[in-house]
């Protein structure tokens, strides 16, 4: 029998068949790849959308109630209206760090002691002591006039400050707490219910003296702003209060300010709504183990106004024709005042990024400067720390002014109504203002002083972008200019170079590719002998002669 030449090898139709169902496999997972969309359907996050879409409407109407039906002459009369049903309610008040301004708590190389805005110093309007009049405008209490403040007086504590619904409250300025003269107590006192934003917001929006000066994600956009600005806040969105998150009972508000508070406890975090595993994809939720939720999802602070980066006292007292001035950059903010010296501002910032396990320390008033530049507020943390996480802070720097000789920080005072009463505000003369405002602080000083830099960091908890904007892996991951490039002290992956993986890492990859390429000269060699084998025996069958 004579074999076609023509006829196909069936080895060599086995390969080709091979092949093309190689290359249909290899163009499938390519089109699964690029059109494939993960299942983003979270049922976590449906459940907490569900719990906030729904708005609680108040079961008492204040508008109704006879003790609130009158004239109010005085605030504290409507503190006496409010305690004639809430009975207790001032004894939960005045045993909070908002009404005593300190917390007790153990502190690292202090023992148990008090810190707050009582006797903590910070880099902005430095601190309280001797300025009470003028910083009780964000005190829950009337008639802080002085350091002599009567913190027993349950009259003086200020219900409406935190509750006041109508929008219409507002603190006097430099009015020792007491509310603006213009205020309608009634109408207020009528309209009272559980805090607004707009009642957190009239101190922690404007905190440092201006809208966002200090935190640089608090500001008064925030009272109305786009999911891609806050989108726990936006109204477009879940348009959630701030006493959402920080929660209360008997009037201990949940979470903390580092600036003040130098202990791990009562903190109000992400994973209290949204749990140590909220992604669908399991990678991501591993590195919640060392990395915040704010550290991804907050890419940028002060999206809209422009927040304090800066801020030297050593500038200040500059006059023009003997008189106070002030100068504006181009956006509005203030680039120089006589009062305060000169500032740098900054708007869609990039976080820096810090470990941080919860705790801080703190300069209190009296305390040595044991290092340049003074660290106003430490953050506490490191990788080998099992409770520290990496988290996006605001970095505060400037100056301030300090005693040569006792080698402390300064607490001068700053505002006073009247000139020729030390105060820096009014007499622009900084030993004067230096020796008046120790004095009331009750420490000594020495008639020398300068100014010293300092650095204070405030944690960015807010201004959360929607998850399509959040930090990208390789904005971190990447060798170059990454988020985390002044963060050391510990591996990661595509930044850092580690010899002893990297050999391991470059011979692994020779070794599989030379593996590979063997493997792949091999069967070539033994498919061309065995197509030559073949082609040998056919040419044997052609040649040999019929029967």
């Amino acid at each position: 029998m004579v074999q076609n030449k023509n006829t196909e090898n069936p080895r060599n139709t086995m390969y080709r068949n091979i092949f093309l169902v190689l290359i249909a496999v290899v163009a499938i997972l390519i089109l699964v790849n690029v059109f494939h969309k993960e299942d983003n359907y979270n049922l976590k996050i449906e459940e907490l959308r569900h719990e906030y879409a729904i708005k609680k409407i108040p079961s008492v109407d204040h508008m109704k109630l006879p003790a609130l039906d009158k004239v109010f002459e005085t605030p504290q009369e409507v503190t006496e209206a409010c305690l004639s049903c809430h009975t207790e309610i001032h004894k939960e008040i005045m045993a909070s760090s908002h009404w005593n301004w300190e917390r007790v708590a153990y502190v690292e190389g202090r023992g148990i002691s008090s810190a707050g805005k009582k006797n903590v110093m910070n880099n902005f309007c430095l601190g309280t002591s001797s300025n009470e009049q003028t910083c009780a405008k964000c005190h829950i209490g009337f008639g802080m006039s002085n350091s002599h403040f009567d913190f027993e007086n349950a009259r003086n504590v200020d219900c409406m400050v935190c509750h006041d619904n109508s929008e219409a409250y507002l603190k006097g300025a430099s009015m020792a707490g007491y509310p603006d003269r213009n205020v309608n107590l009634e109408e207020v006192a009528q309209h009272v219910g559980s805090p607004l934003k707009s009642n957190c917001g009239s101190c922690h929006f404007f905190s440092g003296g201006g809208n966002n000066v200090k935190h640089g994600d608090l500001e008064s956009a925030q009272l109305s702003c786009s999911r891609e600005v806050d989108v726990h806040m936006a109204a477009n969105g879940m348009n959630m209060e701030c006493v959402a998150c920080h929660t209360a009972e008997n009037h201990q508000i949940k979470g903390k300010l580092y600036s003040v508070s130098p202990d791990n406890n009562n903190r109000a975090t992400c994973e209290q709504c949204h749990t140590s595993t909220p992604h669908l994809s399991d990678v991501i939720n591993r590195h919640s183990n060392k990395v915040s939720c704010q550290a991804c999802h907050i890419p940028e602070y002060a999206k809209v106004n422009s927040t304090k980066m800066s801020w030297k006292w050593s500038d200040a007292g500059k006059l023009k024709d003997g008189k106070p001035y002030e100068e504006e950059d181009s956006l509005g903010n203030h680039r120089y005042m006589s009062i305060k010296g000169s500032f740098e501002w900054a708007r869609n910032v990039k976080p820096d990024y810090v470990w941080f396990n919860g705790t801080a320390e703190l300069y209190l008033l009296g305390d040595t400067i044991k290092s340049i530049p003074v660290q106003m507020n430490k953050l506490n943390g490191s990788y080998k720390d099992k409770a520290s996480k990496i988290i996006p802070v605001k970095i505060h720097v400037g100056d301030q002014i300090f005693d040569k000789v006792y080698n402390r920080l300064i607490q001068p005072r700053l505002y006073s109504e009247n000139e020729g009463d030390s105060a820096f505000w009014k007499d622009f003369n900084w030993e004067e203002a230096s020796e008046a405002g120790m004095a009331r602080s009750g420490l000594p000083f020495s008639g020398k002083y300068g100014f010293v830099e300092t650095e204070m960091y405030w944690p960015v908890n807010h201004m959360v972008s929607p998850k399509e904007k959040s930090v990208g892996c390789a904005e971190c991951h990447t060798r170059v200019n990454g988020r985390l490039d002044k963060l050391a002290g510990f591996y990661l992956p595509g930044r850092d170079r580690h010899m002893a993986l990297d050999t391991i890492g470059y011979w692994a990859f020779i070794l599989t590719l030379l593996g590979v390429i063997s493997h792949g000269i091999i069967r070539i060699v033994i498919t061309i002998r065995k197509d030559r084998y073949e082609k040998q025996i056919i040419s044997y069958d052609e040649d040999k002669p019929l029967e």
